[in-house]
């Protein structure tokens, strides 16, 4: 891969997450680029020097051996299974491990303070945790913007949107960016999820395992009951807002139930561009990672030729009412990012232990909304106050369904 961009011949990466869906895939991408660049008598271009993960230790281990790494964190485990353990596990590896980029591929709110810290740091951040900008995009913005440390979208959407962008601004800028002028309008594109011509009662009484057969991506359970509420649509929104500059009337969701167009732009004299790719996570995850470069994909290519049909579809907010939580959020700012998520996060689980039926995911997410005060969000603390307040909220409210 040609250093053309300035960069280090070779990058140094740690990975949060990495026994994950994102996490495996992110090491996938790295052996295909290393393979790439040996046949073509160069250095690999990626080096993991760090590696992150909750309770795996076994994966963990067999990763940091796979790829001579030396430095790795494990939430829950002992002092003979990583070289960092505890809560502060993933933060502690950011700020003690030099490194270049990082992949924060950790699911929910658990991996802000170990992203926050690599954007303190200057340090290009990979971003495939949405939840890092929903609950404190006003914190991290404002701190890559003061350090310099970009922040790449991994989410297929957000790449997507990135890439279109370049047709504006060039292939250098990254986020976090000002809306370019010419803009109009991001349109962020939806599948539909399992339930998306289902009949309201169906979705409201939905089981666990129909809500996790999701027709066309492979992800983690939580990412995938995000999907079939729409959810994961709405932080994804949000997401748009905090990288790209645009407000909630600029910010749109279309369903295309084929997966093929990832997202678009409007520009202002009508003109749409779009991407179109097949589904497969490594696409957006080499784009971040080779970066204002390109090199070869490990995926197969889309054939245009095969496709039958592409399809769009406005959402029906009413059986998916997260993404007018989106707009609210984004127009009222503050901790109400750290509110949607953390309630949102807590009924999933309950929803996953089978304690709440489908429909009560977004019926106590809004409640919380609601209910919970939004204060001003200046520091971490008050992001973490926030979101311990609409999750002790979610389980008062479980606990008096029961009754």
């Amino acid at each position: 891969m040609p250093a053309a961009s300035g960069h280090p011949t070779t990058r140094r990466l740690i990975v949060l997450g990495s026994t994950g869906s994102i996490g495996r895939q992110t090491l996938d991408t790295v052996a295909h680029l290393a393979s790439l660049a040996k046949t073509q008598g160069q250095p690999p271009p990626i080096e993991v020097v760090g590696l992150a993960a909750g309770r795996r230790a076994r994966e963990l281990g067999e990763q940091a051996a796979a790829f001579g790494v030396k430095h790795t964190a494990l939430y829950e485990g002992d002092a003979d299974s990583a070289t960092f353990v505890g809560d502060d596990a993933a933060e502690r590896l950011v700020r003690e491990v030099e490194a270049d980029i990082v992949m924060a591929a950790v699911v929910g709110a658990a991996g802000l303070p170990a992203t926050l810290a690599a954007v303190e740091l200057g340090r290009d951040v990979a971003l495939a945790n949405k939840e890092t900008l929903v609950a404190a995009g006003a914190l991290v913005v404002p701190t890559a913007q003061r350090t310099g440390a970009k922040l790449l979208p991994v989410d297929s959407e957000h790449s997507a949107l990135w890439q279109c962008l370049h047709a504006i601004t060039g292939p250098d800028a990254a986020p976090p960016m000002q809306p370019p002028a010419h803009v109009a309008r991001l349109i962020l594109t939806a599948s539909g999820g399992p339930f998306r011509t289902a009949s309201a009662e169906a979705v409201y009484n939905a089981t666990p395992q129909q809500a996790l057969a999701h027709p066309t991506w492979d992800m983690g359970p939580k990412v995938t009951i995000d999907c079939a509420s729409l959810t994961n649509k709405a932080l994804e929104v949000i997401e748009a807002h905090w990288l790209f500059g645009f407000d909630s009337s600029r910010l749109g969701v279309l369903v295309h139930p084929q997966s093929i167009v990832h997202s678009l732009i409007e520009t202002i004299e009508g003109s749409v561009l779009a991407q179109l790719g097949i589904s497969d996570m490594r696409l957006p995850i080499q784009f971040a990672l080779t970066h204002p470069d390109r090199a070869p994909g490990s995926t197969p290519r889309l054939d245009l030729a095969a496709l039958a049909r592409l399809d769009f579809e406005e959402p029906d907010e009413e059986r998916f009412p997260a993404l007018a939580l989106a707009r609210w959020v984004i127009d009222t700012g503050g901790t109400a990012g750290a509110i949607f998520n953390a309630a949102n996060e807590a009924a999933v689980e309950a929803f996953l232990e089978g304690q709440i039926p489908f429909g009560r995911i977004g019926e106590l997410t809004r409640h919380a909304c609601e209910h919970v005060e939004v204060t001003p969000l200046r520091t971490l603390e008050d992001a973490t106050r926030a979101d311990a307040s609409a999750r002790a909220f979610v389980q008062r409210r479980i606990v008096a369904l029961r009754v």
